[in-house]
């Protein structure tokens, strides 16, 4: 399947307030191993957020299929770590919020958006790409690991919800 990443735009904030909701009601009737809950995490404020911030969505035609946020803000918690590479902050590229739609789950979005960050990355002279993932979100270590993500550490990153305490962290050196 043929997909174009790109930054996202203020027209697609509804689109990807509908891609959260999407992903969420999916989660809520499958196994939600991310945590993420409808109308709390993520959510269409969060997009509008992201807008010019480090928003990037995968397009299917005039489809989005999936979204991820590449931005430069670490965790308090990332402090904890001992790092693969160092680098200052404007050298990192922090991975969050990365989404598929579930029409495309099983057809390379999440591959594509990580293949994308890393050109991205190196685009704008990041050392590394850190992301963080819940311990429980097998099917994501199991992608971040096969995409060549080192395991680093596991951290609290101290967030107000119920069952999101345990984070393990990935990091691959930019090319």
């Amino acid at each position: 399947m043929n997909f174009i990443i790109e930054a996202g735009k203020t027209e697609d904030v509804a689109a990807l307030g509908r891609l959260y909701d999407d992903v969420n009601d999916y989660l809520a009737a499958n196994i939600n191993y991310c945590g993420w809950e409808k109308g709390l995490y993520p959510t269409i404020d969060d997009a509008a957020d992201a807008i010019g911030r480090g928003m990037f969505v995968a397009r299917c035609g005039t489809e989005i299929a999936g979204a991820v946020v590449l931005n430069h803000e670490q965790p308090a918690a990332y402090t904890q770590a001992t790092w693969g590479a160092e680098a200052h902050d404007g050298e990192v590229l922090v991975i969050n919020k990365l989404a598929t739609h579930p029409d495309f789950l099983g057809q390379g979005v999440a591959v594509k958006l990580l293949e994308f960050a890393e050109k991205h990355a190196a685009a704008i002279g990041c050392k590394t790409i850190r992301l963080d993932v819940t311990v429980q979100n097998e099917p994501a270590i199991k992608l971040y690991e096969k995409c060549g993500y080192k395991y680093v550490d596991t951290v609290d990153l101290g967030l107000p919800y119920e069952g999101l305490k345990w984070f393990k962290l990935y990091e691959v050196v930019a090319n």
